[in-house]
């Protein structure tokens, strides 16, 4: 460890953390909890299913039951989007965002 390390106390779990821990902690506690259909907690990079067939509009295709999504992204509370919509990457699909609601964490 440096000299110029800074450390914190955090009073929920009554240790000394370092003060990048805890400014992670602080921006995560900011952001809402975002769960799928089941209510499992999602969280950035995750791998989701969808659970029921979807017809995405603008692209003129359908997205079966059962279709990976790779690398979810949350979005950021700043953005000012519904905390239940969540960017997905899918080939074929730019942009693609698809609710919560609609998805189960694997």
């Amino acid at each position: 460890m440096g000299e110029d390390d800074s450390f914190v106390y955090d009073e929920a779990s009554g240790e000394w953390i370092s003060a990048a821990d805890a400014a992670m902690i602080l921006h995560q506690a900011d952001r809402p909890e975002i769960r799928d259909a089941v209510g499992n907690l999602l969280s950035d990079g995750d791998q989701v299913t969808l659970i029921k067939d979807l017809t995405v509009k603008g692209a003129g295709q359908t997205l079966k039951r059962g279709t990976l999504i790779r690398s979810i992204r949350l979005p950021d509370p700043a953005e000012g989007r519904d905390a239940q919509e969540i960017d997905c990457k899918f080939d074929g699909i730019k942009g693609l965002v698809l609710r919560a609601e609609f998805v189960k964490k694997r």
